[in-house]
Parts: C-alpha cells; structure tokens; sequence
C-alpha cells in the first residue's frame, strides 16, 4: 500500500492530500477496505473503473494492478482509511467460521453498502492516526483487524466471497494478461509472479508469445498507446506519459521523439 503514498500504522493506513488532485498507481498486495472521508477516489483497473465517494467503502483483492486518482473536495482535502487483511489472519479467522451456501470465490472489487456499523468502524479508527511512531500495538491492530472483518460479514455476507478465497495464483493466459495490464509500471519479476511463473518462465513464454523481449514489447506499446491517445483522443502528453506507465514528462518525450522522431508536443500543437 505504500506506493498509493498512504501512511502506515500497522496493517492501518491514513492518506490525505491538499493537491487538486493525485494520480498513482499501484499493486495492492493484500485484500484492503478503504473508506473515504473526504473527496473522491477513483479507481482504474483491468477490469472497470470506479468512484468511490465520501463515506462509501470499498475492498480491494490481492495482487490487484490499479491505478488511483484522488480528488478532494471544494472544501476539504482528499482523506481515506485504507485497512489490509494479510492472507495469515485471514486463515486464521476463516478456520473458526462457516461459509455460507451461497460462497462463490471471486477476485473482484466490491462496493460496501453504507450502514451505521461501517461509518463507527473507520471512525474510531481515525484517532490513531496521531499516535507517536510507525505503528499501532499489535494487541490494538489485531483486535481491529477482527473488529473489521466482523463488521464487513455482518452488514454484507458477500465479504466472504473475497476474503475467503485462498486459492493460489495458478499460470494466467500471457497474452491476455499483458494485453489488459501493459500499461502499469511494475517491474518484470511482478509481472511473472502476477502470472504464476517463475521470471525465467516468464521471459520464455513471453518471448515465445510476442517474438520480442519483454522490455522492448512494454516500450513500443505504451508508446503505442501513448499516440493514440494524444492523436485520437486529444489528451496532452502531460496527461497521458502516467498513464502509459512512464514515471516522468521529460522522460516520456525523449522515449517518444525517439521512437516516432517527433515529439508528442508536435501532435498537440496540430489539433
């Protein structure tokens, strides 16, 4: 969760921004709930996009790729509590409860119904935000956790579809997996894992799959992206180099000028 620049107490996150607005993206390595206080939260994935308003809640699932844009209000700075369910816990609860009939495990983001239950949660979790060091004892953490969790069955039973599901990551259609995820800058041994294979076997299949490396496969692409999405879609190269997966705006047009011999400026001015 650190790389959605949240501030860590525990397996408890806080996150607050003054900016208009703040893009990033991430791999969410545990199931998360986030709640927002303040502002929006937009989410893209594979999958769909999603807005998740002040005081709606939302879970995440594990090794989710997305990208997360925060928006504060007219008023008020964007402000969220973000709680993550280690897969060890999860076990652990899971062995002293009964799942219902109706269990359907499923890998997918899923909106939690607002209900008084939820709104106490994150609130009393909100004071330790202030607390002095990194971390919230574990006595508190883990009695939370546990708080959570229950909450979460109680208000919607559905939980247990996410949370529940321990299956392990079995080996993904390549092809299909980098066609949907190319744009997310995670590095290739996350790729592999995220696919079920080893980065040896994801080099090989890869290679075999695409006829070129995986490196020069992910430049040309996003470069690919890049130009139809500033050509075709009018966006500015201030507003597409995050999210083709480039880390910076110099960057992303030396890269492009290379590849296309002009710079992705020259499109914008053509408009």
């Amino acid at each position: 969760m650190d790389s959605i620049n949240y501030t860590s107490k525990s397996n408890i996150f806080f996150s607050c921004t003054e900016k208009a607005y703040r893009s990033v993206e991430s791999n969410v390595p545990e199931h998360v709930a986030i709640h927002v206080f303040s502002g929006s939260l937009g989410v893209a994935d594979s999958k769909g996009t999603y807005l998740i308003k002040q005081g709606e809640t939302a879970l995440f699932y594990r090794n989710m790729l997305a990208r997360f844009v925060k928006y504060p209000s007219e008023k008020t700075p964007f402000k969220s509590v973000a709680i993550a369910f280690s897969q060890s816990f999860l076990a652990k609860f899971y062995s002293a409860q009964e799942l219902s009939e109706n269990y359907v495990p499923k890998m997918e983001v899923q909106r939690i119904k607002k209900h008084p239950l939820i709104s106490s949660l994150f609130d009393s979790i909100l004071p330790y935000e202030d607390l002095e060091g990194d971390s919230i004892p574990k006595p508190i953490s883990d009695l939370k956790l546990q708080e959570a969790i229950s909450i979460l069955r109680t208000v919607d039973i559905r939980t247990d579809n996410l949370l529940a599901n321990f299956a392990e990551q079995g080996k993904l259609d390549l092809v299909d997996y980098m066609q949907k995820n190319f744009t997310f800058n995670i590095p290739l041994e996350r790729f592999a894992y995220l696919t079920g294979r080893s980065l040896a076997t994801f080099k090989r299949d890869f290679e075999k799959a695409f006829q070129s490396t995986p490196q020069k496969w992910l430049l040309e692409k996003r470069l690919q992206e890049a130009h139809f999405l500033i050509s075709r879609k009018k966006q500015k190269p201030s507003e597409v180099y995050l999210e083709v997966g480039f880390e910076n705006l110099s960057h992303f047009s030396r890269t492009f000028k290379n590849h296309f011999g002009y710079n992705p400026s020259t499109i914008e001015l053509s408009y």
